[in-house]
């Protein structure tokens, strides 16, 4: 019969069941109680475990994994399946518990060269060619159990961050609509906290998504969503529950009625982090739900807010209702609006003047500044203001005229989003 190739896995004919391997697997618990200890110095994971759980549960499972070791090594063949199951059940329930799949790994590893070692510790002079039949060995048990444990682990957090990440965006949508929501809280070990800072958050196209070949697009645009969420999670020290796609969406940060005020003004922050993170201009709108059932009001708010800041251009990063007052009232139903955008319309046959206005208003009313940024002589702005004063009747130098302006600038700038429903 021919020989199999030396790197197909299995040893040179004669080495099947060697004694250097029986000898060796008679101090399987030596070898466990050894590997515990090299789990505990080199796995900072280990280290913080209980001694009661290394001794008990550890122990025990090194035990059987060195087993399994043993009976690659005397056969020479692949694990069989229902070992192989075991495996990758015990790598489910690492990835159940959370343990770094890092940590997992590595010690599968330890083991494997402590086991290595402990044949060369053992091995004869006359045992070299069984020594050598063994590393080859060690080698393909090891490739079996890493691709196993990788692979199971992996499915078992997909599967729990799916579900995760259902139950988070059900949680969402029931705060967003003010259903109950505190078995879905329970589900994801979380509490529904007694205040929210509710941010609506919009983010621009990355360059990256306008790739319309094959699917470059999409996966830039999961990819700047994943960036935005882990940037709000280590903002936040915390999961975040959001409801996200590529435009942006709502994140509810839970807070207490007292702290609430203090975690808004850090929301500019969290816009540059956003911004960071995303590769792309951010802007967000901030508001607070006193309880869960005022969620669904401050989000309606925190929405406005954003879409206000967003219509008057106004540069990326956080804002409040404050920073949008004026605007934020003229948006409610009122019969005052259409009579406050019409005191300017005199100006309309002379665009000029109305960019004049809306700069002077821009510039805090500093004439000099207004006559650069209009790439005007300083006396033809100073005309251009007389006949926005003779045209409307409102001088902005006057308390009443300046008021009067602002909010008609306001109004005729949303009346016109409100009709071409941006707003």
């Amino acid at each position: 019969m021919p020989k199999r190739p030396a790197d197909s896995g299995y040893v040179p004919d004669g080495a099947a069941d060697h004694p250097l391997f029986q000898r060796v697997e008679r101090n399987v618990p030596r070898l466990a109680r050894r590997m515990i200890s090299a789990f505990v110095t080199e796995i900072p994971l280990y280290a913080q475990l209980p001694r009661e759980q290394l001794q008990g549960e550890i122990l025990a499972i090194t035990e059987a994994n060195l087993r399994l070791f043993f009976g690659v090594l005397r056969t020479g063949e692949p694990m069989p399946a229902d070992d192989l199951a075991e495996v990758r059940l015990s790598a489910a329930r690492r990835a159940e518990e959370r343990v770094p799949l890092e940590a997992v790994l590595t010690a599968y590893h330890v083991g494997a060269r402590i086991g290595w070692l402990a044949l060369v510790e053992e091995h004869a002079p006359d045992e070299t060619d069984a020594l050598l039949a063994a590393g080859v060995r060690v080698l393909a048990y090891t490739q079996q159990v890493t691709a196993a444990v990788a692979s199971a682990y992996l499915e078992e957090q997909q599967t729990i961050f799916g579900e995760e990440r259902d139950a988070a965006r059900l949680l969402a949508s029931a705060l967003l609509s003010g259903e109950p929501a505190d078995a879905l809280a329970a589900r994801l070990g979380v509490s529904i906290a007694p205040a929210y800072a509710v941010v609506a958050l919009r983010m621009a196209p990355h360059p990256d998504e306008s790739d319309d070949k094959d699917v470059g697009g999409a996966i830039a645009a999961r990819r700047k969503v994943r960036r935005a969420q882990s940037a709000l999670d280590e903002w936040a020290g915390e999961p975040t529950i959001t409801l996200l796609d590529a435009a942006g969406g709502t994140v509810f940060l839970p807070t207490t009625p007292e702290g609430a005020a203090a975690l808004v003004e850090r929301l500019p922050d969290l816009a540059v982090e956003l911004e960071k993170a995303a590769g792309v201009p951010v802007v967000l709108g901030g508001a607070i739900g006193y309880g869960a059932a005022d969620v669904p009001r401050a989000a309606a708010q925190a929405n406005d807010i954003v879409r206000l800041a967003r219509t008057l251009d106004k540069p990326p990063g956080a804002y409040v209702l404050r920073d949008v007052l004026l605007e934020y009232q003229l948006t409610r139903p009122s019969d005052a609006q259409e009579s406050l955008a019409s005191l300017i319309e005199p100006l309309d046959r002379n665009p000029d003047l109305l960019r004049t206005l809306e700069a002077y208003l821009d510039t805090d009313l500093d004439r000099r500044r207004t006559a650069s940024a209009l790439h005007v002589h300083p006396n033809t702005f100073d005309y251009r203001l007389r006949r926005i004063i003779e045209l409307t009747g409102l001088d902005p130098a006057t308390t009443h005229g300046l008021q009067l302006l602002g909010a008609a600038l306001a109004a005729r700038r949303l009346t016109a989003h409100l009709s071409s429903g941006v707003l």
